[in-house]
């Protein structure tokens, strides 16, 4: 006999209620045991600028800092070996429903836990040459299949479920330093970068396979899964349709220019996958390719704090269907349903751009944001579907209470989609992501919030909370309340 037939519905809510009673008093308490903590650590110096490393978050113990990491890292002069391991659990009570399609966030109480276990490997065969190769494990599952929101609730989440489950390649790339300049500036060593010291300008040369976030899109205060925010179109532009497969991951070539800590531009092509967010990429570049250029500056603005602003624009090639003409398919009685994958083969064109500023105002916090706009004509084929997007935020660490390695957030993002996608929705049309079968727009609103604790060596549980109001961007479903509970570990 199945348990939902022993314990009845109303013991199965009842049972919801607790847990969420639960995650949010571990929330509570840990943004209270950071607090509470300054009398055990010391305050010390703030941590240096770009200690983060990005999204990978492999961050390693410095002298005269306390460990982060699980192991103290060996000091090998060429080789690099590090992990990590990241969990997210999320909840959500049951909200208003009064419909839902096959691709709705289901309205009922749901629970379900994510897991990214990744290995980085790396070696340097000269002062200008190494190669890198990571190793990653993912499993688990998001909220309702992750399906139903654009701004989705978990990072981590590999969006089809189906894939194995076992261990591959998430990255393998040759990294080559080309040196514009005789001198050398002092470089901390992270997963992605193995060398001591760099060119004060130099030209930076990446191929092989790495996700287009790793190097683009970046923000010191919003960037990374495993110890900041949680939601997609937080951590990322939602807008940034940036080519990847259903892991997130490309084959492709970034040239970068570096100019000291003044300036960074960087152009990558890269390949994109043969249908929407498709595991499977497209190896013949005259179907298609994606294009991807950012200029990133570095000024100080406020006093003696750093501010960065970073200014993107992509071009997607690839067999993207077009959703004025799935409409009209519709509408003619060509198809049953708005079909966005119902044409020939073909190559179309998506484009957009994207703004990205962090600006500090002390030594442990500042201010972050990003816009976002893209064409939205097109289909969402490779991240998430979202075509235009703000989001204005808060970060830092808890270094004002001494605990510099406590990290903390607070951020609000409104997603939207373009009047055709809509309206293609809205006739009951499917996106890879969104469907309800009908729609009553509105744009999607998301609070999230979060508390990261250093508890001891690499061992960094966090607690956060997201608030979404419309919902696929409709006003008929919610608001959503989600709590999360995290356990990251560094090696």
């Amino acid at each position: 006999m199945a348990a939902n037939d022993v314990e009845g519905p109303v013991a199965g809510k009842g049972r919801w209620k607790r847990l969420a009673r639960r995650t949010l008093w571990v929330y509570f308490s840990c943004a209270l045991w950071g607090v509470a903590a300054q009398a055990q650590d010391s305050p010390s110096t703030p941590p240096a600028e770009g200690s983060e490393t990005g999204q990978t978050g492999a961050l390693a113990g410095d002298e005269g800092e306390s460990l982060t990491t699980m192991f103290r890292h060996p000091e090998w002069k060429r080789l690099w070996l590090s992990g990590q391991a990241n969990w997210i659990t999320q909840y959500h009570p049951s909200f208003p429903s009064p419909y839902q399609g096959k691709n709705s966030l289901t309205p009922e109480a749901d629970a379900a836990t994510s897991r990214v276990l990744t290995l980085f490997t790396g070696w340097q065969a000269t002062g200008t040459t190494e190669f890198l190769c990571d190793v990653q494990e993912t499993g688990g599952a998001g909220l309702g299949n992750a399906l139903g929101a654009a701004g989705f609730f978990d990072l981590d989440v590999v969006r089809n479920p189906q894939l194995s489950k076992a261990p591959y390649i998430a990255r393998l790339m040759w990294h080559q330093i080309i040196p514009l300049s005789r001198k050398k500036v002092v470089a901390e060593r992270n997963a992605f970068s193995l060398f001591r010291e760099l060119p004060e300008r130099r030209l930076e040369l990446r191929f092989g396979k790495f996700s287009m976030v790793d190097f683009f899109d970046l923000n010191h205060y919003g960037t990374d899964s495993s110890f900041q925010f949680m939601n997609w179109t937080v951590d990322n532009n939602g807008v940034y349709d940036y080519a990847a497969d259903t892991r997130g991951f490309t084959f492709g070539a970034l040239l970068e220019y570096r100019d000291g800590d003044k300036l960074a531009v960087r152009f990558a092509e890269a390949l994109m996958p043969k249908v929407a967010n498709g595991i499977n990429l497209e190896a013949d570049l005259s179907l298609a390719q994606s294009e991807n250029f950012e200029v990133e500056l570095h000024r100080r603005v406020v006093g003696k704090q750093a501010g960065t602003l970073r200014l993107l624009s992509y071009v997607n090639h690839a067999n993207m269907g077009v959703y004025r003409q799935a409409i009209n398919n519709y509408l003619d009685g060509v198809t049953p349903t708005p079909q966005i994958t119902a044409h020939p083969l073909q190559t179309t064109i998506k484009y957009g751009f994207g703004i990205n500023f962090e600006q500090a105002v002390s030594e442990y916090f500042g201010l972050f944001g990003r816009w976002g706009w893209n064409e939205g004509q097109h289909e969402s084929f490779a991240y998430t579907e979202v075509d235009q997007t703000w989001q204005f935020g808060v970060g830092g660490s808890g270094g004002n209470w001494g605990r510099k390695n406590d990290r903390l957030g607070l951020v609000f993002v409104s997603n939207g989609i373009s009047h055709e996608h809509a309206r293609y929705l809205g006739y009951g049309g499917f996106g890879f992501l969104l469907g309800d079968g009908k729609l009553s727009y509105g744009r999607e609103n998301i609070l999230e919030t979060y508390y990261t604790v250093h508890v001891w060596r690499g061992f960094f549980p966090s607690a956060g909370l997201q608030y979404m109001v419309n919902p696929g961007y409709n006003t008929a479903r919610g608001p959503v309340i989600v709590p999360s509970l995290r356990l990251h570990l560094e090696f």
